[in-house]
């Protein structure tokens, strides 16, 4: 992927935006179009935490509420020592709007991708329209 290092730097600017008072674990996401955009995305915690969401999520619903749908790669990354992971939550919206064989890389805070997978390797037999 040619854009990998701009969209780890852009995962990293969102890492610092993140509103995290409660858990204190900033989380940082860029989701790349096919066209090259990126949506950058950070978790935003509320007292109320069934509220709270994620920074995956709130790139894809950024993108998505911009019309973007043809979308290309996820970085997602945090301070941790090793990488993070989107929670199932995220999987399950990611595989929403993702195609199965879109990217995801995770990296931690040396910026480093540590685990890379496919939204079909986050999240096998998703949910979908199709089940319903």
């Amino acid at each position: 992927m040619e854009n990998k290092e701009k969209l780890i730097e852009a995962a990293n600017q969102m890492l610092e935006r993140a509103y995290t008072p409660y858990s204190k674990f900033p989380v940082g996401a860029a989701l790349l179009t096919k066209d090259g955009k990126i949506y950058g995305g950070c978790n935003i915690e509320n007292a109320a935490y069934p509220v709270t969401i994620c920074a995956e999520r709130t790139a894809l619903f950024k993108a998505v509420s911009e019309g973007d749908y043809d979308l290309a790669a996820l970085v997602v990354t945090s301070r941790s020592q090793h990488a993070t992971s989107p929670c199932g939550s995220c999987r399950q919206v990611i595989s929403e709007f993702c195609s199965s064989d879109m990217p995801v890389l995770m990296t931690h805070e040396r910026g480093e991708i540590e685990i890379e997978r496919t939204v079909g390797e986050l999240l096998p037999a998703a949910f979908s329209e199709g089940d319903m």
